[in-house]
């Protein structure tokens, strides 16, 4: 598991979305994930769009269904998500910036909440289906992050997460130099391995059904975004001077685009795409008192 030398907070994550979502609006796009390229000759709308549905695909839904996004981010994939399908979708965001364009979506099957997943008040068994498309990140306590999603999914359940992990055999320049700056400079109060992931889920109840290594698929996403980033810098003055004042508290995040091309291409980095499964037995999860406190 890698930690940043500066710790992050909820409220550091919350403020990270606010101060930059000019950026994240005018850089990434309205889904503020990874883009997915099968042949490499998708535009990155498509490509994005092909990540959402890479998700719902593999959340098997059901109409009639109860689903959670967990970091909703604006609602783009939940509310492609429900015009596909009949399901009622709750999305969760820590951002008031995220929240604001979500609850202008025109889906009655879409609500999003603002509120930490982390201390949610959804009853138990609230939900068949969960996600998290590169939120589970953001989280300061990553056993209690799947402890919940087993709490409020029902038996048979299934959460999909799609995820920035640590490689496998880092090197120490890579930790110094590009993992740990990454998770500081975006706000992730640490970064797990698959092998962590694997782990957590499994004290939490979870049965591992599939996982994908995506990281080739994806990182073409950082490419396009710097390329963005630059062109932006030049001819939009509202995101240079995001970019560039001294006042922006966030603003190394969009200045260190280079890092995560390197370590995606190095394998630094990695990004995985998992499924798991919550058993139809109904054994009770471990408590959250119970389990040891990891990041």
């Amino acid at each position: 598991m890698i930690v940043p030398d500066l710790p992050s907070t909820a409220a550091g994550v919350a403020a990270h979305y606010d101060e930059l979502d000019l950026a994240y609006r005018r850089i990434w796009g309205e889904h503020v994930h990874h883009g997915y390229w099968r042949t490499g000759r998708e535009s990155a709308a498509e490509a994005a769009d092909a990540l959402a549905d890479i998700v719902e695909t593999r959340l098997a839904l059901e109409p009639g269904q109860r689903l959670c996004d967990i970091g909703c981010g604006y609602g783009a994939t939940a509310a492609r998500i429900a015009a596909r399908h009949d399901v009622h979708i709750t999305g969760v965001t820590l951002s008031a910036a995220q929240q604001q364009i979500a609850d202008t979506r025109p889906s009655p099957r879409f609500t999003c909440l603002r509120q930490d997943w982390l201390h949610n008040d959804f009853a138990d068994a609230t939900f068949d289906r969960a996600w998290a498309i590169e939120s589970s990140e953001h989280m300061t306590d990553k056993a209690r992050f799947f402890h919940e999603a087993a709490r409020v999914l029902r038996p048979g359940g299934r959460l999909v997460v799609c995820a920035w992990l640590e490689g496998e055999a880092v090197r120490p320049w890579e930790v110094k130099q590009l993992l740990q700056p990454i998770c500081r400079e975006g706000r992730l109060p640490s970064m797990g391995s698959r092998a962590d992931y694997e782990m957590l889920a499994a004290d939490a109840g979870f049965a591992l059904t599939a996982y994908e290594d995506a990281s080739a698929r994806v990182r073409r996403t950082w490419t396009i975004c710097l390329s963005r980033l630059a062109k932006a810098l030049l001819t939009d003055p509202a995101l240079r001077r995001l970019a560039l004042s001294r006042g922006t508290t966030n603003r190394r995040f969009m200045l260190s685009l280079p890092r995560l091309i390197v370590a995606l291409r190095t394998g630094a980095m990695r990004y995985g795409i998992f499924i798991w499964d919550k058993p139809l037995d109904g054994a009770a999860p471990i408590a959250p008192n119970s389990l040891p406190r990891r990041l």
